[in-house]
């Protein structure tokens, strides 16, 4: 009896952490960029254009140049994504967007989503592509609430809650966002940075920004709740 209690409970344990290396999901494997696809406008006129998203020395680099974004292939709802990053150069923008769905939908270029801000010195802000979101201190942090929105024109940004939680430059910094049902949570270096709820979207595609500045990821990995 002793023995198949001891079997039964080994089993039960390891049924327990098979499932837990199921939930977690690396989004980037370190060798190429299986799972993703570019959207970079510009290369429907320029078709052998330069790519803005490679695979250097084991990471994935966003060039910053032509501007577009790194799309997962699969929607995900409900989930743990975590990186880190790092501003390989000078200082600049880049960005983590989830609940990602039509294309192009803003300037040409954002697919309708929810954009967490890597800008230096910005990291954790909130940029609403026509998706929405609401925080406390929302006229506060976002400006008069006759102008919100998610379009152009619109007060799309809503300010993150502190201003030292980036690493100095060139070091890495690590995000994680979670997003459960409607409401998106932002760690960077383990501060709380940003928490919204009342999303217009629970679930969809994550993306990755070419915007100007070259970026480099790494482990990437996604946990689903």
């Amino acid at each position: 009896m002793k023995v198949t209690f001891i079997f039964l409970l080994g089993f039960f344990v390891l049924a327990l952490a098979s499932c837990n290396q199921v939930a977690k999901e690396p989004l980037f494997n370190g060798k190429d960029l299986n799972g993703w696809h570019i959207d970079v406008p510009l290369l429907d006129s320029v078709p052998d254009g330069i790519k803005p998203f490679i695979v250097r020395d084991g990471l994935l680099v966003s060039l910053g140049t032509p501007k577009g974004h790194l799309i997962t292939n699969e929607a995900y709802e409900n989930y743990r994504l975590t990186l880190d990053y790092r501003f390989s150069g000078a200082p600049g923008n880049s960005g983590v967007l989830v609940h990602a769905s039509t294309p192009r939908v803003l300037y040409k270029m954002f697919p309708k989503s929810i954009e967490v801000q890597l800008k230096h010195e910005n990291a954790g802000d909130f940029w609403c592509i026509v998706e929405d979101i609401e925080t406390p201190n929302m006229e506060e942090r976002r400006g008069p609430k006759a102008k919100w929105g998610g379009t152009a024109g619109k007060l799309r940004r809503i300010k993150n809650l502190t201003d030292d939680s980036e690493k100095p430059l060139g070091e890495w910094n690590s995000l994680q966002i979670e997003c459960i049902v409607d409401t998106v949570k932002v760690w960077v270096n383990g501060d709380v940075v940003n928490h919204g709820y009342n999303a217009t979207a629970t679930s969809g595609q994550i993306a990755i920004q070419a915007e100007g500045s070259e970026v480099e990821f790494r482990n990437l990995v996604l946990e689903k709740l």
